[in-house]
């Protein structure tokens, strides 16, 4: 599976293959840095191109690429558990206060725009203005929203403090503040009011004038979605310089602040359907990188063939977990959920559908098995392990009241089950592992079948909309926990936090495509996951290591989805024309080679 943005953060050869020319995983300082030669991948968060779109990073459609000509404010490490670790962007530097109310940005000093204009706290505060009318985490308007930004002060021309509504605080708020883009203010200054900032005080109030304010601030995210800048000022390594439906071309931007260490002087982006058209660039040699691919074992020794080809290996906080929809028969009885995980074989699913790029979960717990070991510690060998056991698969379904008939499992009342899985149908991975969980339920006398769904973004909105009985589902989006069980137990499964309180919708209702019970047993007693999930967003550490124990139970024992593998990211490179990649285990490997470059790992070789 291709790792689209949605997700981020985020996504071998038989023999793992260190990539040639090792560097330390940090920015090259001082020196040439080389220069010169074109570097050509893909764009894992764009990988259709679109010719037409906007250069703009919050447009679903705009040709805007992470790290390489869209900048954010800082570059998350992805640690296993400390979401607050970063790689430098438009930042250089920062503090963060010891109670998380507050940060403060230090710009990198010289880094200037493509045109040659400075880069200045000023172009902070607007962008972070224009993400107020997306939305997004730290800088939401709705009323008590958690984690949200109180204040942002220009404190001089390269220093910006932003602080945290501490009546309702986010363990996630600096993640939520470096994951910010920076755009030029002399490019966008038309697309907000003048008054932005007044309209943005009265939001924060009661009453028909503030909520005046707030739509008028959500009604400006279309316009700024839709804005075009003529041209591509970029405060990155590279700017657009044009494009086509087959490829992108972007080059070199001189006033970058570690351009003297940015080794390519022109980076193509080309165009991809699926992947079986990466696995073809690939054996051609095309790509000095590629991001994460899912490759059968057959295609990988043709890959690794390709002279100059080698795998580059590290953690991925993704897990796939098959997720139901229980407000659909049988799947609202958590027998029925349980036996059919004691029907699935993980290891042999995971040997079909992602035996290079994934390992089988060792049980659900919401939790890539890789944190959830430094999460849960003894705790983890302590859960279910749902091995396949079709004695207790049969125990589970008569517990639920299903009937066997002529071999066939049927519902209590008789009549016919048809057991069926939604998936995309670009996901190589994810159809070829769904086709092996359905050969197996139909083995075990389960009538299953796979459907697919043309793209992701389709498979995403129906979803939603509760269209499917049983679909695949990303889990375990760390690295801060509050993230990881938002997956399990937050909008999709009907919690939301209003105005600082935790509200649960019925299934169909507010996003609830889920449609689990507001409150499960665990241990014989009534627990309301959607409430233990937001005290992760201010718990400290101590506390959180109780609550995930807490909820990897509640996870492990309802079953709200089956954890069927655990992604390792794999990646290619191809050392023969650029050296100084990320190595195994490398945590860069979690970020797009454009952060690599802009670092100033990569080299011409």
């Amino acid at each position: 599976m291709k790792r689209l943005a949605a997700v981020v953060a985020l996504l071998g050869l038989a023999t793992v293959t260190a990539c040639s020319g090792g560097t330390e995983d940090k920015p090259a300082a001082g020196g040439s840095g080389g220069g010169g030669g074109l570097y050509t991948t893909i764009d894992a968060n764009k990988p259709s191109l679109d010719v037409n779109g906007p250069i703009n990073p919050w447009s679903p459609k705009g040709n805007a690429f992470w790290g390489y000509n869209a900048m954010r404010i800082a570059w998350s490490k992805n640690h296993l558990t400390d979401p607050n670790q970063f790689y430098p962007g438009i930042a250089a530097s920062w503090e963060i206060a010891p109670d998380n109310s507050s940060i403060t940005l230090h710009l990198q000093p010289d880094n200037k725009w493509s045109d040659g204009k400075p880069v200045t706290a000023e172009d902070v505060k607007f962008s972070i203005a224009l993400a107020y009318t997306q939305g997004s985490t730290a800088f939401a308007i709705d009323p008590g929203a958690a984690g949200a930004a109180s204040e942002v002060e220009v404190v001089d021309d390269k220093t910006v403090k932003i602080s945290q509504d501490m009546k309702n605080p986010s363990v996630t708020f600096v993640r939520g503040v470096m994951d910010s883009f920076i755009v030029p203010q002399h490019v966008w200054s038309s697309v907000l009011p003048a008054d932005f900032w007044d309209k943005l005080k009265a939001a924060r109030g009661d009453g028909a004038d503030a909520e005046s304010a707030r739509a008028e601030i959500t009604a400006l995210s279309e316009k700024v979605l839709a804005f075009a800048p003529p041209k591509d000022v970029s405060a990155g390594p590279f700017a657009l310089e044009r494009m086509n439906p087959g490829e992108a071309l972007l080059v070199k931007n001189k006033n970058f602040y570690n351009a003297a260490n940015v080794g390519p002087d022109q980076v193509k982006m080309l165009n991809s359907t699926g992947n079986e058209q990466i696995w073809n660039y690939l054996i051609a040699g095309k790509l000095d990188s590629a991001p994460f691919t899912a490759v059968p074992a057959d295609v990988m020794k043709r890959i690794g063939a390709t002279p100059g080809n080698a795998v580059v290996k590290g953690f991925s906080p993704v897990s796939l977990g098959l997720a139901f929809n229980q407000a659909k028969k049988p799947y609202d009885n958590v027998h029925v959920r349980r036996g059919l995980a004691y029907l699935i074989n993980r290891d042999e699913v995971t040997t079909i559908a992602s035996p290079e790029g994934g390992t089988p979960a060792v049980t659900t717990t919401g939790i890539h098995q890789k944190p959830a070991a430094e999460w849960l510690g003894a705790e983890l060998g302590e859960l279910e392990p749902y091995k396949l056991d079709p004695a207790k698969a049969e125990e589970e379904f008569k517990k639920a009241g299903l009937k066997k008939e002529g071999g066939k499992w049927t519902l209590p009342d008789g009549t016919p089950w048809k057991f069926t899985i939604n998936v995309p149908t670009p996901f190589s991975d994810w159809v070829s592992g769904a086709k092996a969980v359905t050969s197996q339920l139909t083995a075990a006398g389960v009538d299953a079948e796979v459907l697919t769904v043309a793209d992701y973004p389709l498979y995403l909105k129906e979803i939603a909309e509760g269209k499917y009985d049983v679909g695949f589902w990303l889990i375990a989006l760390g690295p801060a926990p509050y993230n990881i069980y938002q997956r399990l137990y937050g909008a999709s499964n009907g919690w939301a936090i209003l105005g600082g309180k935790v509200k649960h919708a019925e299934a169909g209702k507010g996003g609830n495509w889920m449609g689990g019970p507001e409150t499960i047993e665990v241990d014989g007693a009534k627990v309301n996951p959607g409430e233990l999930t937001a005290k992760l967003n201010s718990a400290a550490e101590d506390e959180q290591k109780t609550i995930v124990g807490q909820l990897a139970k509640a996870a492990n024992q309802d079953l709200p989805v089956i954890q069927l593998w655990d992604y390792v990211n794999t990646q290619f490179v191809n050392t023969n024309h650029f050296t100084g990649f990320p190595e195994n285990d490398s945590d860069l490997l979690r970020q797009p080679a454009g952060v690599w470059i802009q670092l100033g790992m990569v080299k011409k070789k």
